[in-house]
């Protein structure tokens, strides 16, 4: 079961920085069980607008390639865990 967190960020946000340690935290503590694919929404637009993203940061959680969980903002470390493992 394939476990990925989509990050959509830009260069220009800041709370989009303030969660940069926080992914760190979690790919660190969480290793192999989950892959983290960061977006830059400048870069990649066309990625957004096909996950119906509207404001950064947002966070998508897909297991097999299906969307089980979204998180838009700043979110505790505790709250993106949860979502990976439920």
């Amino acid at each position: 079961m394939a476990v990925k967190l989509l990050d959509f960020w830009a260069p220009w946000c800041g709370p989009c920085h303030v969660m940069t340690p926080v992914l760190e935290e979690i790919k660190k503590e969480m290793g192999d069980k989950v892959e983290i694919e960061e977006i830059n929404v400048d870069e990649k637009p066309e990625e957004a607008s096909k996950f119906g993203v509207m404001s950064i940061p947002t966070y998508i959680i897909l297991r097999d390639n299906k969307e089980v969980g979204r998180k838009i903002g700043v979110t505790p470390k505790a709250e993106l865990i949860k979502l990976l493992q439920s």
